[in-house]
């Protein structure tokens, strides 16, 4: 029986899975997303052009391949829509190849108007939401007031639809917010009826399926491990579980079906939004890796935070999600700088510690690892041997400290910049 690899972000979101999806899709038959929704962004580029995906698994632009948006997925038929219409103008057909879990759950438009009013009362504590309305959605759906898709082809949907428009329309008027869910609507019935028109699954008896004939499947996560709804620096997080575990909820599939757990991470560490960063770099250090990294969110286009590289954290996600190898992405950002720094633990009241605790919030200052830099352009290496050695010594030393092997070095957003360590 085929495992099913899990592939997701050990940081705060952005470490570069779409195009890693994209490069190791030829050597799988499915690509499944099992959480989150339209606040995902992931680009891919080839043949000099980028594209995003924000519900989509990144499989979509390789021929022959299953891809399945499972049930842990919240869906906006509204940003759907317009990723399939630019899919068709660019002459893919994908109809052929998505699968849509029945038990996926619908944004409505009232969901984004709740979404934006919770964020602007929050004032200075505003969490740095995408606005997208996934938390107000994973809110129904855990508070059992959820649609799902599988509920658009049912009798009284409508009916349905109305008394959740209605029950929000209430909890607006406490937030003394008000936008009209209805101009939105015939734009959001007509994502929905397209939606009608895909494969529309069982997912979980159909991914069964699929393991027991023997398909090689690959697990998309959305986000990154620091976001997660349990284990993330809350509440600045995202409303779902973007840990491995998450691959077994947001599918169905159980715990002993998982096989390779591929941790992503970035060379260095971003964050876009509020909360904590303990290694973020308010000085021109952080404004050159902003620049060189193009460090700008795919989904909301803001500026990310920038800082080094967090030990302590990064062994945190590897250790909750059971990540066997690890990818390094934007490797290529780092060049030009004389000294490069990693968080090796954290100063707490005197006390340092390599864990992370509890409250992320409280002044954690940094401890430092330095290294020396290379200067050579490493963008258009092919081969590990010629990364200088400066670069080899970097990666070396994060395998050492994590346990980890690095199986694959990204070198920049195409597809081709993409070096494989020797094993």
């Amino acid at each position: 029986m085929h495992k099913v690899d899990v592939l997701l972000g050990l940081q705060w979101g952005d470490e570069g899975k779409g195009k890693i999806v994209d490069v190791l899709t030829p050597g799988y038959d499915v690509i499944a997303r099992f959480q989150g929704g339209p606040n995902a962004g992931h680009s891919l580029v080839f043949n000099e052009i980028r594209h995003i995906l924000h519900t989509i698994p990144s499989g979509i632009f390789h021929s022959g391949k299953i891809n399945l948006i499972g049930n842990g997925v919240v869906i906006d038929p509204v940003i759907f829509r317009k990723e399939i219409e630019a899919l068709e103008s660019m002459g893919i057909s994908p109809r052929d190849s998505i699968y849509i879990s029945q038990k996926a759950h619908l944004i409505l438009p009232s969901h984004k108007i709740l979404d934006a009013a919770s964020e602007s009362s929050k004032g200075e504590t505003k969490i740095g939401s995408t606005l997208k309305g996934i938390g107000p959605t994973y809110m129904d759906k855990t508070g059992r007031n959820g649609l799902r898709i599988g509920d658009t082809g049912l009798p009284g949907f409508k009916d349905k639809y109305n008394f959740l428009k209605k029950k929000h329309r209430e909890i607006l008027k406490q937030y003394d917010y008000y936008d009209d869910p209805e101009k939105y609507e015939e734009e959001w019935f007509s994502g929905i009826e397209l939606i009608r028109s895909f494969k529309l699954v069982e997912s979980e008896h159909f991914i069964n399926q699929l393991i027991r004939e023997g398909k090689s499947i690959i697990a998309e996560g959305a986000q990154g491990t620091l976001l997660d709804i349990d284990f993330g620096s809350y509440p600045y997080v995202t409303s779902s579980s973007t840990i491995c575990a998450g691959a077994c909820t947001g599918l169905g599939i159980a715990p002993s079906s998982i096989g390779n757990v591929i941790g992503i991470f970035k060379a260095y560490c971003t964050r876009v939004g509020g909360g904590p960063f303990p290694t973020e770099l308010l000085d021109e250090t952080g404004e050159k890796l902003r620049k060189q990294g193009m460090e700008f969110g795919s989904t909301t286009g803001r500026p990310r935070r920038c800082g080094w590289l967090d030990m302590p954290a990064l062994k945190y996600s590897i250790m909750i999600n059971g990540v066997t190898q690890l990818i390094i992405t934007k490797s290529d950002v780092l060049t030009g700088f004389d000294r490069i720094k990693v968080c090796t633990g954290y100063r707490i009241n005197g006390e340092i510690t390599d864990q992370l605790p509890f409250d992320t919030a409280q002044t954690l200052e940094p401890v430092y690892r330095e290294m020396k830099g290379w200067q050579a352009d490493i963008s258009k290496i092919t081969d590990y041997a010629g990364l200088p050695k400066e670069f080899r010594e970097y990666t070396a030393y994060i395998e050492q400290e994590t346990g980890v092997p690095i199986t694959m070095i990204s070198l920049g957003p195409d597809r081709a910049a993409t070096v494989f360590p020797p094993r």
